[in-house]
């Protein structure tokens, strides 16, 4: 049977159950990463010290500093001398599916806004085209883009898009997602091929991202196809480690 406790300060009654098999520290941790998202937990709070949170709920010591310490590693939760434990902002936790970041942060309520740096017609590079399936040379739209999330900064995006698949105007790129475009155009993205790796900031993307020159970003890079087989849209990305990470749900 779940037992309700109830948590001074910051933190509202948490029902723990103590008859499952789902680990104290992480029932603890799961609640308090909602409460974050959900806003209930307000960013730059502060939560008690681990001993009298551990009291407040009736968990032991090292259960509390392992739930801390879980949300301290996803980036939620800092750890201040002199100061306690702080609530930061939470990432963005990005499922591995075939949507856009626009999409994403919409759904989320995190309010997507885009700052357009660049958009204009060129021929597509050799590894562009290759990558999208079209001839070399073929002209497309190149786009640059800020992404934020809540009117932080989030991603700097790089977007290929075949011309005869879509024209694009600076308006519809900061009202609206480029996918959400692509859909209304007839051409849904259906199918993609993905690679996740890493990099540290340079001077030009840290001023962007509001980061420190060599942060740590994770990169992306994506080519996307509709049901026709036809390449509709490629990508390199780069995101605020600080701020994004991907989520997995592997099965067997």
């Amino acid at each position: 049977m779940a037992e309700r406790t109830t948590v001074w300060g910051l933190v509202p009654d948490m029902a723990l159950d103590r008859s499952s098999p789902v680990p104290l520290y992480f029932q603890v941790a799961t609640r308090l990463q909602e409460l974050i998202e959900e806003g209930e937990l307000p960013v730059g709070g502060r939560l008690e010290n681990e001993v009298e949170l551990a009291d407040r709920l009736g968990v032991s010591r090292p259960t509390m500093r392992r739930a801390i310490g879980y949300l301290v590693e996803r980036g939620m939760l800092v750890r201040k001398r002199g100061v306690g434990t702080q609530i930061v902002h939470p990432k963005v936790r990005r499922p591995v599916e075939l949507s856009s970041l626009y999409d994403d942060l919409s759904k989320s309520g995190q309010r997507p806004r885009t700052l357009v740096t660049l958009l204009e017609i060129r021929r597509a590079p050799d590894a562009v085209a290759e990558a999208l399936g079209i001839p070399f040379g073929t002209e497309i739209n190149w786009l640059e883009r800020v992404r934020l999330a809540d009117d932080e900064p989030l991603a700097i995006m790089h977007n290929a898009v075949p011309l005869d698949v879509l024209r694009l105007s600076r308006t519809d790129l900061e009202y609206r997602g480029l996918y959400e475009l692509l859909r209304a155009a007839g051409y849904v993205p259906r199918m993609a091929n993905q690679t996740v790796g890493a990099k540290s900031a340079s001077t030009a993307e840290a001023a962007l991202l509001d980061e420190s020159r060599g942060a740590p970003l994770l990169t992306m890079t994506r080519t996307a196809w509709d049901a026709a087989g036809r390449g509709v849209e490629y990508g390199s990305h780069v995101y605020r480690a600080s701020r994004y990470s991907v989520e997995l749900t592997l099965t067997s």
